[in-house]
């Protein structure tokens, strides 16, 4: 279809091939069949030149071909590098990567890691269980009884508001002595534990402290733990009325702002505390919900959806006379951080009006359950009720739909400030197996929108040992600053009776947890083996990533699981989405595929073999995954000769050693070694110079066959140091580089060295010293023949401000030789190019010159000529462009600056019709792990927003003052600082904040690479008066495309530019990717029922019975805007 005039797009084939160069459009055929005099001018004044004819083109790219495969030839060496490898095989060996030997290795060193992290959870969670069991509760207990590290206390001594809200407290806290360990990137003490109490929850209640002095016992079997498991990371119990007690202690990690952290919100004490939820969240916004009232329930209903993880489903409807939902989503789908954070913004909109009418909301909301034509958790399923209170109970609706088997339970909010009758409320919760809760004001919301786990979890503890099964959880964020974790939980139930003969406690105690680092797991995996392209991957049941080289979030939300789906982590195709469910499934499997890869610098997109192997892990959920290019099939390892290993002496006493010192670079070329663990005792450094030296003084005294030393890195960097060296000897160093406009020649191995000569040439080195994390070694290894890759635009100088600097183009090639049968890439070569003389040496070789020196043809009026790149440069453009779309050389002086640029900033219309006619495809992506800057705020007010101040009616209710009220007001100003939705967030803060300055945020990538034209092509861009001839044609054994086209001649005709770099979005339409979901699976285990469940406790009002006194005084010292004291913080009486 052709592109309307206006864009200046040339004509697109249809379906089908599109046109090869035999086949020119009708309009070209006919230009192309008349006398070369009669073909249009190429430009006014210019009568005498013809655009070049097809041949003509063609010479020009057989020349251009032939320039640089015969510069590659002479100084590339990959040739000669070959025949070295060859001469010195009797130094190495050649092994075999087999994947499905290798596959099942790493699962089972996974196993067995977390098989020992099962083993300390299970003690700890018996040993809770008995602690718990043999405490006897203490009505009295007073704060100076109980003495513990409170983890918090360093920085509330810092924090004059929380000192003065603690002042007067009576509670013992230890001062501790810290070491730094690296294990943990931290400071911690491990002779005891350390406790963290929730901001909002009272220290000194009695709930608390009987918890303080039960878990202290904990103290001792952590020890235990580490003892006979010295890897054991953090060792978590998370208790159900959130404290939390951890080991090895350390003083806790206190944000700028009020900790809010509760560890009955984090991720694994979710998965840990209950089984997987399908919830209907219905929130009443009839006309008597207004004000502060709507604004509750909107705080809830965000406060709520963050109680679930990725293994629920959740739906959110409104409800007056009729229901609906309050987004696009029609049915329940998954709980993802994607999915909720469109409930959260739809929440937002809902607007007070009409009646209320409970039966459209509970019908809505019982329909919405029983659809079982989606996916779903299939296991808890429950409603949530957010009102301000109403008559009506509903009672055909229940039995109707949840009669009598009760497979729903109804959980029901009374929300806001008001006298309505709540009994109905009540009864809805008590009749159907749920609870019911009171949110008077903002500081409620967070305990009562998360104690509905504790009702939930009730089969769990009724099920007893059958329920005791580890878990494992997604990738998140530690708390503590260990980086990304994984964590077995187990939960720990309450043994005790309340009396003889009564019924078992149903109470869940909390969850124990301990933590894994990711990179724990990583460093069971191969790396170096595999080469640069090959990696081991692992997914759990939902297809998010475990393990994978593309799992870098930049930034991390502590409060979130970091979801990257496979998908994602990789583009997408329909071989990836069987290999997914496969995993998923638990099955095992191998599989060849023909894919598309990005580069590591996320420019270039290459279509790549690869072989794909996959098993599951035991006893867990994960399943692990081997990448491997067919070159990697086979790697070299180093094989010293026995004579020396017996000698012992010092590996700086090796042959090839030498060529590692500095004092070899000037005659050798200058060598980068790649920053690898080496030995146990090198220093890192992030300057290479410096890592040398390191590496090279532990050299001194380490011999080839110390045990603290990785022999495999060690002997093969020992051994590409001589091969490289050989290559200066044998090529390089007899070579004038100036001859062919070369800066520098190099060559990168396997083995981790980077050789690059001249020595002179390394000043202006930029290419990373890891081979493997090197964009062009990667590109080099993936792609056959020759690898251009100019400078990145935005490091590029204009040529007039270089002085006597120069820029350069990287030209790489791999190389691949056999021994036995046995192909390998173990390294890959190159030469970085002059880039000004080599734009005069193109316009040359596209020319009808043969060499410089050879005079330009001088063309008459009476003669015809063809025009070529070099005399006419001022009517012909002549360009060479990447399988990227960025510019390499030009035959235009001012675009020099330009080269590097993707082209269509260069010429849009050009680009556009490359484009148009298949010369690229396009590949569009979207990156969940970037990072962005901060929105600024929408409102700059100073006031805080929303918060309630009571009525003088208020003041004169009794019935007010017994409530949780004042508390909560306390706790509503409290979290006001936080809730940016009630107050306004403090602007020198957030300034100062690295959340301020960056947040998670997902950016749409996309990339071009060459589509399925192979041959030489003309065609016309079409812009009315002013079209363009234009010729393009692929560069053998090269990742070029040539082009000659006419320049443009009027600027009338807008081009449509197209557009490479990043940018922001908020990701594929979430309301169209739920319809079509990826496939998973929830956790195989379900706990939602137990006949001997007793349900008689189902909520009757306010959490606690405050007490009067306390209540007025608190009030008061509100109102007057003074300091509460600490009598007036209270937490919910839960007694154990």
């Amino acid at each position: 279809m052709a592109v309307p005039a206006r864009t200046c797009g040339a004509r697109r084939p249809g379906p089908g091939a599109p046109r090869p160069a035999g086949r020119p459009p009708r309009l070209l055929l006919l230009l192309l069949l008349l006398p070369p005099l009669l073909l249009p001018p190429a430009a006014p004044g210019a009568a005498a030149y013809s655009f070049p004819q097809l041949h003509t083109m063609q010479h020009w790219a057989r020349r251009l071909e032939q320039e640089i495969d015969g510069v590659m030839r002479i100084f590339g060496g990959a040739q000669q590098l070959r025949e070295i490898y060859r001469d010195n095989r009797n130094l190495f060996a050649v092994q075999e990567n087999e994947p499905r030997a290798l596959v099942e290795k790493v699962a089972g060193d996974i196993e067995g890691l977390l098989a020992r992290k099962v083993q300390a959870l299970k003690r700890l969670a018996d040993a809770a269980e008995t602690f718990q069991k043999a405490h006897r509760w203490q009505d009295n207990i007073k704060e100076e009884d109980i003495v513990y590290y409170d983890a918090k206390a360093d920085a509330e001594l810092d924090d004059p508001e929380v000192e003065d809200l603690e002042r007067g407290s009576k509670v013992s806290t230890l001062k501790l002595d810290f070491v730094e360990d690296a294990n943990f990137k931290n400071k911690v003490n491990y002779s005891y534990t350390a406790v963290q109490i929730p901001t909002d929850i009272y220290k000194g209640s009695t709930v608390i402290l009987n918890e303080l002095n039960w878990t202290e016992a904990l103290e001792s079997v952590f020890a235990e733990n580490r003892r006979r498991d010295p890897t054991l990371l953090w060792q978590v119990f998370g208790s159900a009325t959130g404290v939390t007690r951890y080991y090895p202690a350390t003083p806790w990690r206190a944000p700028k702002k009020i900790d809010l952290y509760d560890v009955r919100r984090r991720p694994w004490y979710i998965q840990g505390a209950s089984s997987p939820k399908d919830m209907v969240i219905i929130v009443d916004v009839s006309g008597s919900v207004s004000g502060l009232t709507l604004k509750l329930m909107k705080t809830s209903v965000c406060e709520m959806l963050d109680t679930l993880s990725d293994d629920d489903y959740v739906n959110v409807a409104s409800f007056n006379e009729k229901a609906q939902p309050v987004s696009c989503f029609t049915h329940l789908v998954q709980a993802n951080v994607r999915n909720k954070k469109v409930f959260k913004e739809a929440v937002q909109g809902m607007v007070a009006k009409g009646t209320t009418g409970y039966k459209a909301g509970f019908e809505y909301a019982f329909d919405q359950l029983q659809n079982s034509n989606i996916s779903r958790a299939n296991c808890n399923k429950m409603i949530m009720m957010f009102t301000d209170g109403g008559e009506d109970r509903v009672q055909d609706v229940f039995e109707k739909y949840n009669w009598p088997n009760r497979t729903v339970r109804v959980f029901t909010f009374s929300v806001g400030q008001h006298n309505y009758d709540v009994t109905p409320l009540q009864w809805m919760a008590c009749a159907n197996k749920g609870y019911y809760f009171e949110i008077p004001s903002i500081g409620a919301i967070r305990i009562n929108t998360q104690e509905y786990l504790d009702v939930l979890g009730r089969p769990m503890v009724l099920a007893g040992k059958e329920a005791k099964q580890v878990q494992w959880t997604n990738v998140y964020e530690d708390a503590l600053g260990l980086g990304l974790v994984v964590t077995g939980t187990l939960p720990v139930f309450n043994l005790t009776q309340d009396g003889p003969g009564e019924k078992k406690n149903q109470l869940i105690l909390g969850v124990m947890g301990i933590d894994v680092a990711l990179n724990d797991i990583k460093r069971l995996t191969p790396n170096y083996t595999l080469g640069a392209n090959g990696y081991v991957f692992a997914i759990d049941l939902n297809g998010y990533v475990l393990l994978h080289p593309n799992l870098r979030p930049q930034t991390t939300n502590f409060r979130e699981p970091v979801t990257l789906d496979f998908l994602d982590a990789e583009l997408e195709d329909e071989n990836k989405e069987e290999i997914r469910r496969s995993m998923i499934d638990g099955s095992r499997g191998h599989r060849q595929i023909r894919t598309l890869v990005k580069s590591l610098d996320e420019r270039y997109i290459d279509e790549v073999m690869r072989n794909y192997t996959w098993v599951p892990i035991r006893s867990t959920n994960y399943s692990l995954g081997l990448v491997l290019p067919p070159y990697s099939t086979f790697y070299l390892q180093a094989n010293l000769s026995d004579q020396i290993l017996q000698v012992k002496l010092p590996i700086s006493k090796l042959k090839d050693f030498e060529f590692l010192l500095p004092s070899s670079f000037e005659s050798e070329g200058h060598v980068f070694i790649a920053p690898r663990e080496y030995c146990k005792d090198l220093n890192a450094s992030d300057n290479n110079t410096e890592f040398l030296k390191n590496f090279i003084e532990l050299m001194e005294k380490v011999t080839p066959d110390s045990k603290q030393c990785n022999n495999f890195l060690l002997h093969n960097l020992i051994l590409d140091t001589g091969i490289t060296q050989q290559l200066v000897e044998r090529v390089w160093r007899d070579q004038d580089l100036n001859t062919y406009s070369l800066l520098a020649v190099f060559a990168a191995t396997d083995g981790g060295i980077t050789r690059v000569f001249p020595n002179k040439a390394a000043e202006d080195w930029t290419e990373n010293p890891e081979p493997f994390n090197a964009s062009f070694y990667r590109r080099s290894l993936d792609n056959r023949g020759y690898v251009f890759r100019p400078p990145h635009q935005e490091a590029l100088l204009r040529p007039l401000e270089l002085e006597n600097d120069t820029v350069g183009i990287l030209v790489s090639t791999a190389v691949e030789f056999s021994l036995g049968g046995r192909t390998l890439r173990p390294a890959v070569v190159g030469v970085k190019l002059d880039l000004e003389a080599w734009a005069e040496k193109f316009k040359v070789l596209a020319s009808n010159r043969t060499h410089q020196d050879q005079p330009q043809k001088q063309c008459g009026p009476s003669t015809h000529c063809e025009m070529d790149c070099e005399v006419n440069n001022e009517d012909l453009l002549c360009v060479l462009i990447d399988d990227g779309g960025f510019l390499v050389l030009s035959n235009q002086n001012h675009q020099w600056d330009q080269v590097g640029r993707f082209f269509s900033e260069v010429d849009a219309n050009l680009m556009l019709a490359l484009y148009n006619n298949s010369f690229y495809a396009r590949k569009e992506s979207f990156d969940y792990q970037a990072a962005c800057a901060p929105q600024p705020p929408g409102n700059l007010g100073a006031a805080p927003r929303g918060v309630f101040v009571p009525t003088v009616a208020d003041l004169l209710n009794l019935a007010w003052w017994s409530s949780a009220a004042a508390w909560s007001l306390f706790q509503q100003l409290l979290y006001g600082l936080v809730y940016h939705s009630w107050f306004q967030a403090d602007p020198a803060e957030a300034e100062g904040s690295p959340e301020a300055r960056e947040s998670s945020c997902v950016v749409k990538q996309t990339q071009y690479y060459f589509g399925p034209v192979n041959a030489s092509y003309n065609a016309i861009i079409d812009c009315g008066n002013c079209s363009r001839l234009f010729h393009a044609q692929r560069l053998s054994n090269t990742n070029l495309l040539f082009v000659v086209a006419e320049k443009p001649l009027c600027s009338q005709c807008e081009a449509g530019r197209l557009l490479q770099k990043e940018t922001h979005s908020d990701g594929p339409e979430q309301c169209e990717l739920v319809q079509r979901p990826r496939y998973r699976r929830g956790p195989h285990i379900c706990f939602d029922y137990n006949a001997t469940e007793d349900t008689s406790d189902c909520g009757r009002g306010a959490s606690f019975p405050p007490s009067l006194g306390v209540l007025v005084s608190l009030q008061l010292l509100l109102l007057l805007g003074l300091p509460p004291g600490p009598q007036a913080l209270h937490v919910p009486a839960r007694r154990l």
